[in-house]
């Protein structure tokens, strides 16, 4: 079922509607979203997943307009990582986890706000959480993690704190689903 098509992007919000905290229902955020100039816009389950279409230049500053809007409005603070379905579609083809044939169930991407640098890359302890593996390419870590994603050492908080940016991450079903809906 295509959404949207070419065009199209998804922001991705970290730590809305989880355990009972920082509770913003999709329909404000979607009503956001539209306010401040995006048409197009749907949600995609309750985690803050946002497909929509917008000019290029309001998706350049959209990841601060929105984040200010949720503070302002909703007393709460949380980043917003904003993808192409272009930028999608490549993530979903450049997985390399894929290759290896590992357990699509078992696979997540941490979605960055920015590229880290090499030196900071190089800094990760890629024995932090065996046998978790991941692999950082540009403005995203693919993630393999066998035992399950909350079993992992492999944190939001690790990699933010060793590469200076903030993530978000979402499960590889969720990945397929938001480019099916964006249209990739």
């Amino acid at each position: 079922m295509r959404v949207h098509g070419a065009g199209a992007n998804v922001a991705l919000l970290r730590g809305i509607n989880v355990g009972g905290k920082n509770i913003l229902p999709m329909k404000d955020l979607v009503a956001l979203f539209v306010e401040v100039g995006c048409s197009e816009v749907s949600s995609y389950i309750q985690s803050g997943n946002v497909i929509f279409r917008a000019r290029p230049a309001l998706v350049a500053g959209l990841s601060a307009l929105i984040g200010k809007g949720i503070a302002d409005r909703f007393g709460i603070r949380v980043p917003v990582v904003i993808r192409t379905a272009e930028e999608l579609r490549d993530i979903a083809r450049g997985n390399p986890f894929l290759k290896t044939k590992a357990d699509p169930a078992m696979l997540h991407v941490a979605f960055l706000a920015d590229v880290p640098s090499a030196p900071r890359v190089a800094m990760l302890d890629a024995n932090r959480s065996p046998p978790d593996a991941y692999s950082v390419h540009g403005r995203e870590i693919f993630l393999h993690c066998p035992n399950g994603f909350g079993r992992t050492k492999l944190t939001n908080q690790y990699f933010d704190s060793k590469l200076a940016t903030i993530s978000t991450v979402r499960n590889w079903r969720t990945v397929l689903k938001l480019l099916e809906l964006a249209g990739g």
